[in-house]
């Protein structure tokens, strides 16, 4: 759990920080920023999609992941408590900015290969190299976002906490059963692919274009390694 930790911690410096730097930008300005912010999240989305080995993966996983997340309402559970951390902390005409930061933010966070890597190698062996990398970049990535989208950005350090720290957690529960896992492995190729369209998604909010209910999303990135697991079992690829 020490990666995790060490996450949540440069999460929040970087997006208190951000705040503080945002808050002196014209309105303008920040809009520019943002912008720019969700052109290169839309590059990077396409640069994991691109990484899968089969498309029909990736298509099922999100079609299959879309239901599910319907079903559950994970995009309804990630507002509910973006807006309960709103009326709690936001400051006076932060109306929305607060829940918007901190749900673009969670899953923007969440959502890649070096999360699930890295909270997997620190559950497993004590390994958190990977999520400090992890940390040292989403340091910076809160500070950027929170100079646009607030104080809301520090906040998500809480779903990070949650997220990671139950990934670490099921891999010292699972043990040995996982095996190896690398970037190489089938289904964190595939799971990666995955991300990568929800993080296309994440720059269409960001660009303003399209409100995309992608807490909703979110279930594709397990069902791509289920998906995987049952072809392999099949003997399919």
């Amino acid at each position: 759990m020490t990666g995790t930790i060490l996450n949540v911690l440069t999460v929040i410096i970087g997006g208190a920080i951000g705040t503080f730097l945002g808050a002196r930008l014209p309105a303008k300005m920040r809009e520019t920023v943002m912008h720019g912010l969700g052109l290169l999240t839309m590059v990077i989305g396409i640069q994991m999609a691109l990484t899968t080995r089969n498309m029909l993966i990736v298509l099922a996983s999100i079609l299959f992941g879309a239901v599910i997340g319907e079903w559950i309402g994970v995009q309804s559970w990630l507002d509910t408590l973006g807006q309960r951390l709103e009326n709690r902390f936001a400051r006076e005409g932060d109306s929305g900015r607060f829940t918007r930061g901190f749900v673009t933010a969670s899953l923007i966070f969440c959502v890649g290969p070096m999360t699930i890597l890295g909270s997997i190698q620190d559950g497993l062996v004590g390994d958190y190299n990977l999520l400090a990398i992890k940390s040292t970049l989403d340091g910076f990535a809160a500070l950027a976002f929170s100079s646009t989208l607030g104080i809301g950005v520090a906040f998500s350090a809480l779903t990070v906490f949650i997220f990671q720290g139950g990934i670490s957690l099921a891999a010292i529960l699972l043990g040995g059963a996982l095996g190896t896992v690398s970037r190489e492995t089938p289904w964190v190729i595939e799971m990666t692919a995955t991300g990568g369209v929800l993080i296309m998604g994440i720059s269409l909010v960001l660009l303003e274009l399209k409100q995309v209910r992608l807490g909703n999303l979110l279930p594709a990135i397990f069902i791509a390694p289920a998906i995987v697991a049952v072809i392999g079992a099949l003997k399919l690829m």
